[in-house]
């Protein structure tokens, strides 16, 4: 894993947020890694089909540090973000009112 910006590799670092939530059956699972170098987000988004299908990995960013950092707070707002069942305000919030 590396930075979409700068490709600084992220090696053991974990991300500074995650959240998952089920949208259609399918889990949607966002991991928000901040780099240290250009101090900009990369998100990790993982989808995994209800189906069966493969799961699969996208990276998109960058996000600036100022909306990475409004991220993070949404997130930590939810005791148990990696719960994809769970319909707290924050939850709600990051995945627009789009959970099942």
């Amino acid at each position: 894993m590396e930075c979409i910006s700068c490709r600084h590799p992220f090696g053991d670092q974990k991300p500074a947020a995650s959240i998952s939530g089920s949208i259609m059956g399918d889990e949607n699972t966002d991991c928000l890694y901040l780099c240290p170098v250009c101090a900009t987000y990369t998100i990790v988004s993982w989808y995994d089909n209800f189906t069966g299908g493969d799961e699969t990995m996208s990276v998109s960013g960058p996000k600036s540090k100022e909306e990475g950092d409004r991220l993070v707070a949404l997130i930590k707002r939810c005791d148990n973000p990696w719960d994809k069942k769970c319909r707290c305000a924050a939850h709600v919030e990051y995945f627009r009112g789009q959970l099942d």
